[in-house]
């Protein structure tokens, strides 16, 4: 305690300095409580999700017969592409301090431009130069919209709620205007479909592995249920664009001054950071994954669709929370969405697979949103 304690006690009545000896002492026991328990408590807050992904796993391995396959595991990863692309660029966007409610709709819009690119160059146009044409449009369709989404917030310092909610409604009269009214722009070109639903590799019996596409003809005695598919393409895509980000947040300069942006705007802009053009790189990075996931929509069903990004907004941003991304900015790692994005896939296929009604997955998805919400909130308690 100190030998000026010891002054002060003597100096004072014997009841009264007992009464501050056990207060001080209880302040101690109390500091030293909360040093024992912080260190676990930031443990879990950290791990949860991981450790809410495995019981997830467990439990309908358990529970829905199916479930633990290689044929599920590959169509829950293809079928969660899309909505894991639209949430890396989310990613950028919450780490930095804002918020992106466009994407949803940036995503249909692109879809939209690049089906009509597609079905309106000439038939006889190779498929490569079809497809590139295509990806050319759509990528253009979702970058407009993202340069003056980071153009008013960095500039105009309009609030990014406010643009990007401004930016939803424009992009969803667009997409609707260019597709007739919202109807689905389909594309009726051969081996536009393969690009969404064929597979890296398949294991043909008595043949071996073959890429990219089957043996034709089949060998003899082998029945297509025989086959085994691996790596659905959109599953690739997908692991590429992860790597991609994975190491621009993590390991360069942009990834640096993204966490800094969120950390404090206006202390990275006195480190010499400059912010607004940062800011607008970080829309624009969200506006060209949105565009991306709209052409893999594309290939995936051959069509284009205005609102084909709507539902997919909201799984987006809730992959990023769950994954442990704070909404206040300067937090988040793309491995922790990859993280989010599985629990959200995997809640929606397991429900399926037990034949539990499908509007439960929304319940389900919510009650997880508000969970991590609750985990990040009781984790700053702690560190305060």
């Amino acid at each position: 305690m100190g030998w000026w304690f010891v002054m002060i006690a003597c100096s004072l009545p014997h009841r009264f300095a007992c009464f501050i000896w056990e207060e001080v002492t209880k302040m101690q026991l109390a500091k030293t409580f909360s040093q024992s328990t912080r260190r676990p408590l930031e443990l879990i807050s950290k791990l949860w999700s991981w450790l809410f992904l495995f019981c997830l796993i467990v439990f309908f391995s358990l529970a829905g017969p199916g479930f633990f396959d290689l044929f599920n595991f590959q169509s829950i990863g293809a079928n969660m592409a899309i909505a894991l692309i639209m949430a890396l660029g989310q990613t950028f966007v919450i780490i930095a301090g804002g918020i992106d409610l466009s994407t949803g709709f940036v995503m249909g819009l692109s879809s939209v431009v690049a089906a009509l690119t597609i079905t309106r160059l000439n038939p006889a146009t190779p498929l490569p130069l079809l497809v590139l044409g295509g990806i050319g449009a759509g990528l253009a369709a979702g970058l407009i919209p993202g340069l003056i989404n980071g153009w008013l917030i960095a500039r105009l310092r309009v609030p990014p709620f406010i643009v990007t909610l401004g930016m939803l409604g424009i992009a969803e009269g667009i997409g609707f205007i260019f597709s007739g009214g919202g109807q689905p722009v389909s594309v009726q070109v051969n081996g536009i479909g393969q690009l969404g639903n064929g597979y890296l590799a398949y294991y043909v019996p008595n043949a071996g592995l073959s890429f990219f596409h089957l043996p034709t003809p089949l060998p003899p005695g082998v029945r297509p249920r025989d086959i085994v598919n691996i790596l659905p393409y959109p599953l690739v895509a997908l692991v590429v664009l992860v790597i991609i980000c994975h190491w621009l947040l993590s390991s360069t300069r942009f990834g640096r001054h993204t966490y800094a942006v969120g950390g404090s705007s206006q202390a990275a802009l006195r480190a010499g950071i400059p912010v607004v053009r940062h800011t607008i790189m970080i829309y624009l990075l969200s506006s060209l994954l949105a565009a991306i996931a709209g052409i893999l929509y594309v290939f995936r069903y051959t069509n284009g669709e205005a609102s084909s990004g709507d539902p997919l907004l909201l799984e987006s941003i809730a992959a990023v929370v769950i994954g442990g991304a704070s909404l206040y900015g300067g937090e988040g790692t793309i491995i922790g969405t990859l993280i989010g994005a599985l629990i959200i896939a995997i809640i929606q296929n397991g429900l399926v697979i037990i034949a539990v009604d499908p509007y439960w997955q929304y319940v389900a998805v919510g009650a997880v949103i508000i969970l991590a919400v609750l985990v990040d909130q009781a984790r700053r308690r702690v560190e305060a």
